[in-house]
């Protein structure tokens, strides 16, 4: 059988370390032997010995409860030996290595996977969420170990060293040392009475010194009864919040 699909660069990739590493852009391969965490929904295939458990009621929960997302429960504990694919929609997996003394602030719709050896915690984006559909949550993760994120096309790394904004569905990540807040971006005027909007009325700024990563697409926007659609930033968090 002959086919270009069969080529080497669609071959699983092999190595003799276990951990996460790209399959290709849009596929993550967790050569798993221990326990990782990842998004519900998002395994595509595995090979071995691996057992999926959804965290729901008493499982990673944290200080807030997760009526306050609305959502269901995102998060699935990933345990045993073999290899784990993920993906999200086919979005661009990007791997993200974190180290004693950082801190990375995460949009939810972002995180794909990451190491158990992390910790997190959900901080509330000060007033941003409240004026758009990316939720009012994100993920700050530290410690030692790797993350897989997510971005819907080829993202922009900005360097904040000047007041910035950004569409807060947009922000991917940013260092969790900055302050973050939101700002109006469209000016109110008679146009704006009328009904006429740009679509950019409220912004997230950041200030300090750092980054953020910035995606060339909006994440959709909520839908009906307070669901999301797959992937929201909402959804993830109300796994972790449970």
């Amino acid at each position: 059988m002959r086919s270009a699909l069969f080529s080497a660069d669609n071959l699983e990739k092999e190595s003799d370390q276990p951990g996460m590493r790209l399959q290709n852009s849009k596929m993550l391969k967790i050569e798993l032997n221990g326990e990782a965490m990842a998004r519900v929904g998002s395994m595509v295939a595995y090979q071995g010995q691996v057992q999926f458990q959804a965290l729901g009621s008493g499982g990673v929960g944290k200080f807030l409860k997760q009526k306050l997302t609305g959502e269901g429960v995102p998060l699935m504990r990933v345990t045993g030996r073999g290899d784990v694919f993920l993906a999200d929609l086919a979005s661009d997996v990007h791997l993200i290595d974190l180290e004693p003394g950082d801190a990375l602030s995460i949009n939810g719709s972002s995180v794909l996977a990451f190491d158990s050896t992390l910790q997190y915690d959900i901080k509330m984006v000060g007033g941003a969420g409240m004026m758009s559909s990316s939720g009012l949550f994100n993920c700050v993760f530290t410690g030692y170990g790797r993350i897989a994120v997510t971005t819907k096309g080829t993202p922009v790394v900005l360097n904040v060293d000047q007041p910035t904004y950004v569409d807060p569905q947009a922000a991917v990540c940013w260092s969790a040392s900055l302050q973050t807040g939101y700002h109006r971006a469209e000016q109110m005027g008679l146009g704006t009475l009328l009904g006429r909007r740009t679509g950019e009325a409220f912004t997230m700024s950041f200030a300090g010194q750092g980054f953020v990563v910035v995606q060339p697409s909006e994440e959709p926007p909520l839908m009906g009864s307070g669901q999301q659609q797959s992937g929201s930033s909402g959804g993830l968090l109300g796994g972790l919040l449970d």
